[in-house]
């Protein structure tokens, strides 16, 4: 069967089972939902279908999709069906632009790589005697999307964490001559920086950036001793032959951040202790300053110059964003947009399977539901008697599990004017196994995004909580960051805590995030499912029919780094 008729036939039969919750006229409620009607009736006409979710759900968790990896058939299928629903519900395109028109989908070139060998990593000191350090117990070499056999000589210059903080006036590279040389850096940033901006600097790519303004021709990173205690360095061996992805630009090159300063390994306790051999201070006393708050670590040049080696096998992928939207009402607003956004990716088949075990990785409530939210916030959009006065853009975006690579890539070349982009919301793992009765909106309270969330899910009896794991830097690791770096204030939103939702949440990520038991046996619950569908719809209406858009609150950290100006073109 081709493989258009056998998306064309599986996108049928699902459309049979959901055919009553999707049609034009809302269906009869459950019992459950109606309690939601009768609390929302006041603010909207929209009642969530429990039934709509769950047949999404089913279709796009099924072992069809194949764990939906993005740049695969499974994927490709998960597509296609989101595009058909948009199609359904009379969502109009916008992707690419096309010879016949406009399309669902917005092509998303990709460079596939991972690790091809041990490479070398070679240290010459001031005696000119040369010491190999050992692969998998001294280093692991970084693979690079850019050249499938790299050599890079220079000297070392060790820099503490690479931090640079303007707004404290902290510089990890004063007084260093770092141009031509290797830095070394420590992973991560100092516990004492709030958590979200902690997060920001411990990011790969914002160190290598600062690397990269200051002549560094590579970047080798170090764990402190309690972090390899948490996660034993030879457990990264495994990871060397699994895919990473990055997007293709225009001229067909992978869009590296910082490509002249690129990462080349990572080394171990072990590793350090050479590479620290002779050094101006002790691997114990720079470690032991590193554990502290403000991890206040001196830098300093390195007695030996490195010659690394790193072998990468690459290729080239093709994926998609599917993009939707939803024309505003009012003349004067209509151009501005509000995108939802959710990713549809998965992590794929697990390769390493033993036989009869099950080795798709479905990711029904990561990210399934999170899509078949959307889907059903577009239906409440579309069958609303009152129309948005901003448009909505339902962004269904690829590469998510790869490093938010889909989002960085629409965020970075928008089918709509990136300048009246006014908002994102993005949903993403709704633990949808308990009644809820808070959500969490990561980043709500750094605009005035909060506000609108607040309002929101009061109409809807939902409590607003703060974030109960702050030091997991939550607002920096989903697809609504590509948008903040672009200036845009955006919120991603979870399930709450309350009335049984850390357990449901811990148990969740002990037991099946991210592996073949994230699937439709789980004891989903579709009614908290369809709350949750009415509390991102009423967000969404609220941001769409605020007089005035979003902007980031005075003095916030992000706004202040992606949005100087206070608008989401003024940094670009």
């Amino acid at each position: 069967m081709s493989f258009t008729r056998h998306v064309a036939l599986a996108s049928a039969a699902l459309l049979m089972v959901a055919q009553p919750v999707l049609a034009a006229t809302p269906a009869k409620p459950v019992a459950a939902a109606q309690k939601i009607a009768r609390k929302a009736a006041p603010a909207s006409d929209f009642v969530p279908s429990p039934e709509a979710i769950k047949a999404h759900m089913t279709f796009l968790a099924d072992d069809l999709m194949e764990g939906r990896e993005a740049g695969t058939r499974g994927y490709d299928i998960a597509a296609n069906y989101v595009a058909a629903q948009y199609a359904l519900l009379g969502v109009k395109p916008a992707g690419d632009k096309t010879a016949t028109g406009v399309s669902y989908q917005q092509h998303v070139p990709l460079i596939a790589f991972r690790g091809a060998g041990e490479g070398s990593f070679g240290l010459t000191g001031a005696d000119g005697q040369t010491v190999a350090l050992k692969y998998g117990e001294d280093y692991l070499p970084n693979p690079q999307a850019q050249a499938a056999d790299l050599k890079v000589d220079a000297p070392l210059v060790f820099v503490g964490y690479g931090l640079v903080n303007p707004a404290t006036g902290r510089d990890d590279y004063a007084g260093l001559d770092v141009k031509g040389k290797i830095v070394v850096m420590l992973n991560g940033a100092p516990s004492s920086l709030q958590t979200e901006e902690r997060a920001h600097f411990a990011n790969p790519n914002t160190k290598r950036e600062e690397a990269a303004k200051r002549g560094a021709v590579g970047v080798v990173t170090l764990s402190s001793p309690s972090a390899e205690k948490r996660r034993p360095f030879a457990a990264g061996v495994g990871m060397m032959r699994g895919w990473r992805v990055i997007w293709r630009d225009a001229n067909d090159v992978g869009a590296i951040r910082a490509p002249s300063a690129p990462a080349l390994a990572s080394i171990s306790q072990a590793g350090a202790a050479k590479l620290f051999a002779g050094a101006p201070a002790a691997l114990a006393d720079v470690m032991a300053e590193a554990e502290k708050p403000e991890g206040a670590v001196k830098g300093f040049a390195l007695t030996s110059k490195a010659s690394i080696v790193v072998k990468t096998e690459i290729e080239k992928r093709e994926s998609s964003n599917v993009v939707g939207l939803i024309e505003g009402a009012d003349p004067a607003l209509k151009a501005q947009t509000i995108i939802l956004s959710a990713h549809l990716d998965h992590i794929g088949v697990r390769e390493n399977a033993k036989p009869g075990e099950d080795k798709i990785n479905n990711g029904a409530l990561d990210n399934a539901s999170g899509i078949a939210t959307l889907l059903e916030v577009a239906r409440g959009f579309k069958n609303s008697k009152v129309k948005p006065k901003r448009s909505i853009i339902l962004l269904a975006v690829t590469g998510e599990e790869k490093g938010l690579v889909g989002s960085d890539y629409f965020a970075n070349n928008p089918t709509v004017k990136k300048a009246d982009i006014a908002a994102d919301v993005n949903l993403d793992m709704p633990v949808l196994l308990y009644p809820f009765t808070d959500v969490i909106a990561f980043g709500a309270d750094r605009s005035t995004i909060g506000e609108a969330v607040k309002h929101a899910a009061g109409r809807v009896g939902v409590a607003l909580s703060g974030d109960p794991m702050p030091e997991e830097g939550l607002f920096t690791r989903s697809d609504h960051y590509r948008f903040v770096e672009q200036g845009i204030p955006s919120v991603f939103l979870m399930t709450g805590f309350q009335n049984g939702g850390e357990a449901a949440f811990k148990g969740f990520l002990k037991g099946n995030y991210h592996h073949p038991g994230d699937d439709l046996n789980q004891p989903i619950d579709y009614q908290a499912a369809a709350k949750f569908a009415l509390v991102n719809y009423e967000i969404a209406r609220e941001l769409a029919n605020a007089p005035a858009r979003p902007v980031w609150k005075k003095g916030d950290f992000f706004g202040g780094t992606f949005a100087p100006a206070g608008h989401p073109s003024s940094a670009k």
